[in-house]
């Protein structure tokens, strides 16, 4: 079958090819500052559950928050605006007694993105873009949740898929440019990130672009199912991902190896957003917005980013300060590798020629 080419993905490639782009920040420590209560989470949705604290539903209950942050980062500078849906799939809902409203968070999720977005592109022409935030849920596919049984799952690989393609689906539906599989802690979970697309993809008739973001759990570069970063790159790029990189994590000075690292051997765009630093002995973030700029615009500098943002503890000025840093600069060129066969387990393996 062949499929209908994203009209996105040509926006977004030329406009990457110009400039570096500027994603957004982090929406849970935003929310945060705004003070709400659980009314304001639950709204009149008439759920049993405690909604404190489950961010995504606030696109049904209270979507000026959202929407306010959206335009934050806009107006910081931001090109991609990422849906306020990390949680939003049958399983993390079902901590809160939501999962029957997964479908309307996502549409709605990612309608008031495109509106916004599309509002701030109409004031100057220039392409802004929504992604559709997948999480990777609280279930892994590679790890035992049971020390006494290592071949216990929770949930299997088709299960997962399905619930992807629910988010997916909605996501799209409501105006998501690409879908971006973020956070990925398991790398299993990724690919049925992946298949989900696919599947998706079938049922459109039109391409749906994949972004990939993975999360290291230790300073060794390694995420959660023990991946390298390389390693991970040889297990999805079968993908063809119009993005691949890093969130979340640690701040940007323990991710600067791996930047490195990923930018020599992926062929796709790379685009990197940490965490305002380390958080301090009460957990908050308090790295201020030029210092995370000055180090993410040492990746720029060196030719080895194509999108830069912000994750836990980053605001709309610490988005504004990177995209003041980066102006100008040339965005990374897409390295020309030689053809070999490359593979992976938990560390990297390329065949001899």
């Amino acid at each position: 079958m062949t499929l209908i080419s994203s009209k996105a993905r040509a926006l977004f490639e030329a406009a990457a090819k110009e400039r570096i782009l500027i994603t957004d920040g982090a929406f849970g420590t935003q929310i945060q500052t705004k003070g709400l209560v659980e009314a304001d989470y639950a709204g009149d949705l008439g759920l049993s559950h405690d909604q404190k604290g489950n961010n995504d539903i606030l696109a049904l209950t209270r979507p000026d928050v959202p929407e306010a942050i959206h335009r934050a980062y806009f107006e910081a500078g931001a090109d991609i605006a990422e849906t306020n849906t990390f949680s939003a799939n049958r399983i993390s809902q079902a901590d809160y007694g939501a999962e029957h409203l997964v479908e309307a968070i996502n549409v709605e999720s990612a309608k008031l993105a495109r509106r916004v977005a599309d509002e701030f592109t109409a004031r100057d022409g220039k392409p802004r873009f929504v992604a559709g935030a997948i999480g990777p849920t609280n279930k892994t596919l590679s790890l035992s949740p049971d020390v006494n049984d290592p071949g216990y799952r929770e949930i299997d690989f088709d299960f997962l898929t399905q619930v992807y393609l629910e988010q997916a689906e909605a996501l799209v539906a409501g105006g998501a440019d690409f879908i971006l599989i973020e956070t990925v802690f398991d790398t299993l979970n990724a690919k049925a990130g992946i298949m989900a697309v696919r599947q998706l993809e079938q049922k459109l008739g039109r391409e749906v672009p994949i972004m990939l973001s993975m999360t290291l759990t230790d300073l060794s570069g390694r995420n959660l199912s023990g991946h390298t970063v390389e390693a991970f790159w040889y297990a999805v790029r079968h993908a063809r991902p119009l993005t691949v990189g890093l969130n979340c994590s640690f701040g940007a000075t323990q991710l600067r190896p791996h930047v490195k690292t990923l930018s020599q051997i992926a062929d796709t765009y790379i685009m990197i957003y940490p965490n305002a630093g380390l958080p301090n002995e009460l957990g908050e973030y308090d790295e201020m917005p030029e210092t995370t700029a000055g180090f993410v615009g040492e990746w720029a500098i060196a030719g080895q980013v194509n999108v830069l943002g912000g994750c836990c503890g980053s605001s709309p000025d610490h988005i504004a300060a990177m995209a003041r840093k980066v102006a100008g600069l040339a965005p990374r060129a897409l390295p020309d590798l030689e053809t070999r066969t490359r593979l992976a387990g938990l560390e990297p393996f390329i065949m001899a020629a």
